[in-house]
């Protein structure tokens, strides 16, 4: 089972809603819509993407790292690595 189980369905949500600003964004593209408009869209829908991050990247950690810790040994090592990976990546982006 992995962390966001819980929630899958709400992701799910999430992610058609983003889905349908990504197909918006195409649209506007077509429809030679003003730059700055475009540029809004994808500003909102990039934070879209990243609440969805954020919470997958919380339920990462409650679930499966800190199961990994205490379970203890280099699956915990491996865990933890992982998700500061994970947190480099989205800081980066």
């Amino acid at each position: 089972m992995h962390g966001y189980t819980d929630n899958k369905d709400a992701h799910l949500r999430r992610l058609k809603r983003i889905e349908g600003q990504v197909r918006g964004l195409q649209r506007m593209i077509e429809n030679d819509d003003y730059c700055i408009d475009v540029l809004t869209q994808i500003s909102a829908a990039t934070r879209a993407l990243q609440a969805v991050s954020l919470g997958l990247l919380d339920e990462h950690l409650k679930h499966c790292v800190s199961q990994a810790i205490t379970d203890g040994g280099a699956a915990a090592d491996e865990k933890i690595a992982e998700a500061s990976n994970a947190i480099a990546r989205l800081v980066r982006s």
